[in-house]
């Protein structure tokens, strides 16, 4: 047995399983090539002396850390956890390892995030939305480290993106409810400075409404951070005005939980006194009481496409094709016809 005090090596596991260092190697690498019962002999000693490979090797024989980074802008909800969740798995399939980091809705951060993702190594970077310096492109560009977009489609940006068309898809969720007879509306946003998602979903909010007709600067819109206390607080104050809304069209279901949730405080009752809306489809959208009338987002589908096309841009050595997903509304009980 080794020595207890130091860290098992592939010559120990060698040694232990009776093989030879090069099939330990296979066992761990390309399993397939050893037979069923050399394999389960070798795990059987990587796990009892709890050897951990050291990838440094193989990391300088491809040139490649087999890592990629994410950074997303909040992990305090489950908006981006589901496409994710996706993104790893369709990742690790192909033996990738992701690191996730957080900016907080933070321009500054997310740059030095990604700075500090490219000093350690990192493959390749998925970020959220287009909104940033374009000076952090050049950065990425100067050090031939692919890029890829998701949660936000425009043809014109210049990374490439696997996400949808905020706007368009805020625009068909409203112009659904302005249909239903819905004429005083309301809007609690996320905060729209650098977060292209939540701007291009007011703006969508405002198509639909010069497109019934309806005055789109009568929108009563708020912008807050997207939890559920300040969906709560934000929906006090809407329905605190002289003109109240029938209908409150939320950024995202967690704001949408926030006001259904402040609905309950002011002895409200949804949809009968007033309608609400989400946006996303999260697993949240279906617990609340009532059930949410929602926009899907194809999260898992964007995550595995995302990773699917990020991987391709860093083994291909090839620029990244853009695709534009589809949205659908999903109708639950938050609304209803007046």
């Amino acid at each position: 047995m080794p020595d207890s005090s130091t860290a098992p090596t592939i010559d120990d596991v060698a040694r232990e399983a009776r093989v030879s260092t090069a099939t330990v190697s296979r066992v761990i690498n390309d399993p397939d090539m050893v037979s069923a019962k050399t394999r389960e002999r070798v795990q059987a000693v990587i796990e009892a002396l709890g050897y951990t490979p050291n990838f440094a090797a193989r990391f300088m024989a491809a040139k490649r850390t087999f890592t990629i980074g994410a950074i997303i802008p909040t992990m305090e909800n489950a908006i981006f956890a589901r496409g994710l969740q996706a993104f790893q798995e369709a990742l690790h399939e192909r033996g990738y390892t992701l690191l996730v980091s957080s900016s907080a809705y933070k321009a500054k951060v997310e740059e030095e995030q990604i700075r500090n993702l490219v000093a350690r190594g990192a493959d390749g970077l998925l970020l959220i939305g287009h909104d940033r310096d374009p000076a952090i492109y050049d950065y990425l560009d100067r050090q031939r480290v692919p890029v890829l977009v998701a949660w936000s489609y425009d043809e014109t940006a210049r990374a490439p993106c696997i996400g949808f068309d905020n706007r368009a898809a805020m625009r068909a969720l409203t112009e659904s409810v302005v249909d239903m007879g819905h004429r005083r509306l309301a809007m609690i946003s996320g905060v729209s400075e650098q977060n292209d998602r939540a701007r291009l979903r007011i703006a969508g909010v405002r198509d639909a409404m010069i497109a019934h007709g309806l005055d789109p600067a009568s929108l009563d819109l708020i912008e807050v951070p997207y939890s559920i206390a300040d969906g709560q607080a934000a929906f006090a104050q809407v329905m605190n005005r002289d003109t109240k809304p029938s209908i409150v069209l939320c950024g995202n279901d967690v704001l949408a939980a926030g006001a259904i949730s402040g609905a309950e405080q002011l002895g409200l009752k949804v949809p009968d006194d007033v309608s609400v809306t989400g946006f996303d489809d999260i697993e949240l959208a279906h617990v609340v009481r009532p059930p949410l009338t929602t926009m899907h987002v194809p999260h898992r589908a964007m995550g595995q496409m995302a990773a699917e096309e990020l991987v391709g841009m860093i083994e291909e050595k090839r620029k990244g094709v853009s695709q534009n997903l589809k949205t659908s509304i999903v109708q639950r009980a938050s609304v209803r016809a007046v």
